[in-house]
């Protein structure tokens, strides 16, 4: 392929961006007309569609009848946050840390809520921590999906199906795309402006029995802000699973989520939203194994995200600059990229090495992707200093 003419064909949608992520195919504003704006979330026809994104939620991931699924504020962050303040204490905690956001967790659980017993199980980017090294009589605290890292657990079975303590488990870039193992999770927190291409604002916050019952038995002791709140008197607050909303939701989010809802059951539900993701994962390796310029930061295969896949540049007068220098060049790429309008925001997450992030999940269409990555090519020869 020559590197020096431009690719001829152009993404139809250019927005690769790891969240807010791209909206689903043939999103138009149209898709909010019949949104509830000047009414009040508590109104009746309001809590008749917040709840009808909880049941449209909890069918499109098939979740067990047993479990809680409500709305929470502040997005992913917001229902991580609920569960670690409500949860932890009762016992030990193991938290696994191979990227930004679950090393934003153990601060917080050593650092915030300053528990004693705590093991912090590091790995670095592209790497998993040692899975068989994880305590289930204590709790444990993960990312299914490696967001800034592309780095997934490669399935459930490392989780001991007698554990005494809970599993919380951070799967924003990963529910609707990856398959999740609920008899192995207790608590499950996500935003639907990942996967789904909704409007980030608000997180859901998913509970087991078993997290029900640390809810309405353990005393964390601390003082909880109001938007964290999960029990009165002792008790689990049911309402907040059937949609009265701990805080004023947007109506035109909520909108935009049953939206993205109806298209991925239309679509032909979770099968079909995880196999779009994977067609676009294999699109991107088929790239990467013909390239000699780009890899996968995530080492091995059975670990690679399909949602957030992240690529190094293995070009060898990249290789050859110092890390500033590579740092600068990625971002010239990106930046370059972004001028063309054949894509934007694909940068590195800003704490990880310097490479690329392309989003991948179900709203993504392969033949966007498919365009996209001659582009890579064209535009790294372009940044290729002379002489090299």
């Amino acid at each position: 392929m020559t590197t020096d003419a431009k690719p001829g064909a152009r993404p139809a949608n250019p927005n690769f961006s790891s969240g807010p992520c791209a909206k689903r195919p043939g999103w138009t504003l149209d898709a909010l007309s019949g949104a509830l704006t000047g009414r009040s979330h508590r109104a009746k026809p309001a809590k008749q569609r917040i709840k009808e994104v909880i049941d449209r939620s909890r069918a499109l991931l098939d979740l067990p009848d047993d479990y809680l699924l409500g709305i929470v504020p502040a997005s992913d962050t917001g229902a991580v946050e609920m569960a670690l303040w409500s949860l932890l204490g009762a016992r030990g905690v193991d938290v696994l840390v191979w990227e930004s956001f679950g090393a934003g967790w153990a601060t917080d659980v050593q650092k915030q809520l300053k528990l004693d017993d705590v093991r912090v199980m590091k790995a670095e980017y592209g790497d998993l921590p040692d899975l068989s090294a994880v305590e289930f009589d204590r709790d444990v605290v993960f990312a299914w999906n490696g967001t800034t890292s592309g780095v997934k657990v490669p399935d459930g079975d490392w989780i001991a199906a007698d554990r005494a303590g809970l599993t919380i488990c951070d799967a924003t870039s990963a529910a609707f795309a990856m398959p999740l193992p609920w008899d192995k999770l207790d608590v499950v927190t996500y935003s639907w402006q990942k996967v789904l291409g909704g409007e980030a604002q608000h997180g859901i916050l998913i509970l087991s029995p078993r997290a029900v019952e640390r809810l309405e038995t353990f005393d964390p002791g601390r003082p909880l802000p109001k938007i964290f709140r999960l029990t009165k008197g002792g008790k689990l607050i049911a309402d907040i699973f059937e949609g009265a909303t701990i805080n004023t939701v947007s109506m035109l989010a909520i909108e935009d989520a049953v939206d993205g809802l109806k298209w991925a059951a239309d679509l032909g539900g979770l099968d079909a939203m995880i196999a779009r993701s994977q067609a676009n994962l294999a699109a991107i390796s088929e790239f990467v194994e013909a390239s000699p310029n780009f890899g996968f930061l995530a080492k091995d295969p059975a670990t690679r995200s399909n949602t957030s896949v992240c690529l190094t540049l293995t070009a060898p007068w990249f290789l050859a600059l110092d890390p500033a220098a590579q740092g600068k060049a990625a971002k010239a790429l990106v930046a370059l990229l972004d001028s063309e309008g054949v894509a934007h925001d694909i940068g590195a997450y800003r704490d990880a090495p310097a490479g690329l992030r392309l989003w991948a999940g179900g709203t993504v269409e392969t033949a966007d992707l498919e365009a996209l990555l001659p582009w890579l090519e064209w535009g790294l020869a372009r940044l290729q200093p002379q002489g090299t």
